[in-house]
């Protein structure tokens, strides 16, 4: 008895230890401030989902305007879809090619966003009528091919190869410079995660891996440490730049840090982080650093030689391989370099880091596996396709790209400053332009302009709207500028007042308010659900 109490204190001490070197870890890293801000948000969301949960009142009043919220939704999204045919199981005997080339023309006919007018932020990155039937035909002549199989379709290996160097080349890669193709964006950041965690495995032995990021890095990273059960810790932006604060990320670094990342230029306001800070950071730690290019892609390569003839003032800060901390870089092929959605690329510094993104299996019963991404087969059409669109565009027709693009961008965003209530985000020089408002409900706003037919991303922290330009936008700045205004006038004469935390829900980043966290997580699986619905 005396010696199982003695083991007992041991191991209750042992706990007692380890939580309080814990504890004391997460002060020092996150201060004071920020350890106050965590529980108190903490505590807030534990009090209000006990009381959505076990005050009777309460709980049946928010399961009701939670029901009342997802048959809307359900409404938005498949309603519509409802009152076409419907194929929920193989038919017994296949349609012929005149039926399907039918429905296929009703479904593509449905009603949607005004993109084709340039009234979408994003999203959409259409690289004009006759890519368009190069990448088909392209994808036709590839569309069996699976990129597994490279000794079964040489062509599409070869192309692959030649869509990274090209690449690479565009972000000043050097001659070590190697990498992959992926899915797109999210998978790309996902690599680069997993990289960096296999790499301080097997060198420093470090068994709880964290990634230190801007709090406006893309939801990408959050999902790689997710997946790959990391720790992200969120660094502060500069209230005034939003560029991410230095001293901030110096303090969170440890000794379980895997990977730093900074953005080239952020999703949220398109402000490009500053990456020689970053990299001062990372080689003093000796820490790899990802810079996330994937919304800059075709745009930010050539910002500098834009800039020349648009506005020689701007200074564009340097971001690529460069800057010598900087060992890995993600591109979307797929937005500004206008290959057909599913294509990304993730650069390395050198072929030891790529290396520790591979998946390895040398004795499977099946024979050798070995996977350079997180897909087994992939789409040599794809390949195919992406390729095709940048050889037949080139470093010209991309050039000029970026320039209608950025002049588009610049003119918003200088006509916005002339708006009273309006306010730009920081100082954005590339394809997204952020505003907020001081005076106004910037939601109600947006509300505004999607009742005009526009299609924008709503922002939080701070409440704000974006729109990402695209070659789209050029011919529809104009008609956007003056749909503003009139929004603006509107919501000023209603008598809105400034909400920056709301209880609004909106799909790509507003969580709303501490007390109705929980409520957006089932609104937002809600939205998933339906992505399913017949």
């Amino acid at each position: 008895m005396p010696e199982y109490r003695l083991a007992s204190s041991i191991a209750l001490s042992a706990l007692v230890l380890k939580y309080t070197f814990s504890s004391l870890s997460e002060l020092k890293i996150r201060g004071i401030a920020n350890s106050a801000r965590d529980i108190y948000r903490f505590s807030v969301r534990k009090f209000f989902k006990l009381l959505m949960t076990y005050v009777p009142n309460i709980k049946k009043q928010v399961n009701e305007e939670l029901e009342t919220a997802l048959q809307k939704l359900e409404v938005d999204m498949v309603d519509q879809g409802r009152e076409l045919i419907s194929h929920v199981e193989l038919p017994n005997v296949g349609l012929s090619e005149t039926e399907v080339k039918k429905e296929l023309e009703i479904m593509a006919n449905m009603h949607h966003s005004a993109w084709e007018e340039g009234k979408v932020s994003g999203a959409v990155y259409h690289g004009g009528e006759e890519l368009l039937r190069l990448q088909a035909e392209a994808y036709g002549m590839f569309s069996v091919s699976n990129q597994l199989h490279p000794d079964v379709f040489p062509g599409v290996r070869k192309m692959e190869s030649e869509i990274v160097s090209m690449v690479l080349k565009m972000f000043n890669g050097p001659e070590t410079g190697c990498g992959t193709t992926t899915s797109g964006g999210t998978e790309s950041l996902l690599m680069a995660c997993l990289s960096a965690k296999m790499k301080a495995y097997h060198e420093r032995g470090v068994v709880h891996p964290e990634i230190i990021a801007p709090v406006t890095i893309h939801a990408g990273f959050d999902k790689a440490a997710y997946y790959f059960d990391m720790t992200l810790r969120h660094a502060p932006v500069d209230p005034v730049t939003f560029q991410v604060d230095l001293g901030a990320v110096k303090r969170l670094v440890n000794s379980n840090t895997v990977l730093i990342a900074g953005s080239a230029p952020n999703f949220p306001h398109g402000i490009i982080d500053d990456i020689e800070g970053l990299s001062r950071i990372s080689l003093r730690y000796k820490i790899p650093l990802h810079v996330d290019a994937c919304l800059g892609s075709f745009v930010v390569p050539f910002l500098q030689r834009a800039y020349a003839e648009i506005d020689p003032s701007v200074v564009v800060p340097l971001f690529d391989f460069r800057v010598l901390g900087v060992t890995s870089i993600s591109c979307d092929t797929h937005k500004y370099g206008f290959a057909p959605k599913g294509s990304s690329v993730i650069m390395y510094r050198s072929p030891e880091l790529r290396r520790y993104q591979y998946f390895l299996a040398t004795d499977w019963s099946g024979g050798i596996y070995a996977s350079p991404t997180l897909a087994g087969s992939r789409p040599g059409a794809l390949m195919a396709g992406c390729w095709a669109s940048l050889v037949r565009i080139g470093v010209q027709g991309y050039l000029d790209s970026c320039k209608n693009i950025v002049s588009a961008a610049k003119h918003i965003k200088e006509q916005i400053e002339t708006i009273d209530g309006l306010v730009v985000v920081g100082n954005p020089i590339s394809s997204v332009v952020a505003f907020t408002s001081t005076t106004l409900n910037v939601y109600d706003i947006s509300d505004k302009l999607t009742a005009k037919g526009w299609h924008l991303s709503a922002l939080q922290n701070p409440a704000a709207i974006h729109i990402a330009c695209t070659r789209l936008t050029v011919a529809a700045a104009e008609n956007l500028i003056t749909d503003l205004r009139e929004s603006v006038e509107a919501v000023a004469e209603s008598g809105s007042s400034r909400a920056d935390q709301g209880d609004t829900a909106m799909l790509y980043g507003v969580a709303g308010s501490i007390s109705t966290n929980g409520l957006v997580d089932e609104l937002a699986v809600g939205f998933l659900d339906n992505l399913y619905k017949v």
